[in-house]
């Protein structure tokens, strides 16, 4: 098999870059392309009490386990499968148990800090920076949290000026000097997906040629 594709897709909480993946990964077929998202990655805390748990700042790039993900990227784009891990907002920490994920074509990378650290950077052929007006996604940010994750509108709020501002403007904002491709509004911008999506389709057809 020749090496995959390694798309990373990044932006502030609630960007749209999970809309933007997803609309790049629906447009192909299943056998082509997975997706592999950083959240999924955050440090297993089984030794560490629930009350310590609860005050996890998962806005900062030390709260992922990048030597993991690393490993599992470097693995996947060697055409080897991998055990992803599954993390648990709700208890905060990972699950017992892991998904298989086998090599593709096209493995999109989506995460808030996936830009932040060199060498995530250094393994992508393609990096994007989704971008949207903060007071968007802190709307989109809220709603998320209430219905997914059992969180109040305070503890939401509070979150976001103490720990999830700071870190955007710290580490995610201006990792966007390092993307390859800014769009705008994302989530709604179709014109920009559709141009990803053809980008993509056109790769995985010069792969399949040089394949014959």
């Amino acid at each position: 098999m020749s090496k995959p594709i390694l798309i990373g897709i990044t932006g502030g909480t609630g960007s749209g870059k999970s809309t933007v993946a997803k609309a790049i990964f629906e447009s192909l077929p299943e056998n082509n392309i997975t997706i592999i998202e950083q959240d999924s990655y955050y440090r297993e805390q089984s030794t560490i009490p629930m009350d310590e748990r609860m005050k996890t700042n998962y806005d900062h790039p030390l709260a992922f386990d990048t030597e993991l993900l690393l490993i599992h990227l470097n693995d996947l784009l060697h055409n080897k499968s991998i055990n992803k891990p599954i993390y648990n907002f709700s208890i905060h920490n990972r699950e017992k148990t892991t998904v298989k994920v086998d090599p593709k074509d096209i493995i999109v990378l989506e995460g808030i800090m996936i830009l932040e650290d060199e060498r995530l950077r250094e393994l992508m052929d393609i990096k994007i920076f989704v971008d949207t007006d903060s007071d968007v996604r802190i709307i989109r940010r809220i709603s998320r949290d209430i219905s997914e994750r059992g969180r109040t509108l305070e503890s939401v709020i509070d979150q976001y000026l103490n720990t999830v501002r700071p870190a955007h403007l710290q580490f995610i904002e201006p990792s966007k000097r390092y993307a390859d491709i800014i769009i705008p509004e994302g989530g709604y911008n179709k014109v920009a997906i559709d141009i990803m999506v053809s980008k993509v389709r056109s790769i995985i057809g010069e792969k399949q040629m040089l394949s014959y």
